[in-house]
């Protein structure tokens, strides 16, 4: 049975993914992502961030375009 110190947590996985997403990911954080990281943890809390990140892009055109 893994540890659970040999895992990442869902708060840890969502603040490596903010900090790859605007290109601050630390070359220890990195590391220790691909080692104790699962991958479908990143992957769906990165579609989550793409979607938040689109649905402001989305917000912010319609509150600057006159309609």
């Amino acid at each position: 049975m893994e540890n659970r110190e040999d895992k990442l947590t869902w708060w840890q996985t969502l603040k490596s993914v903010g900090a790859a997403f605007f290109g601050v990911q630390s070359s220890t954080n990195h590391q220790q992502d691909f080692s104790k990281g699962k991958p479908i943890q990143f992957i769906l809390v990165g579609l989550f961030a793409v979607v938040l990140f689109v649905m402001g892009l989305v917000l912010a055109v319609a509150l600057i375009m006159p309609s």
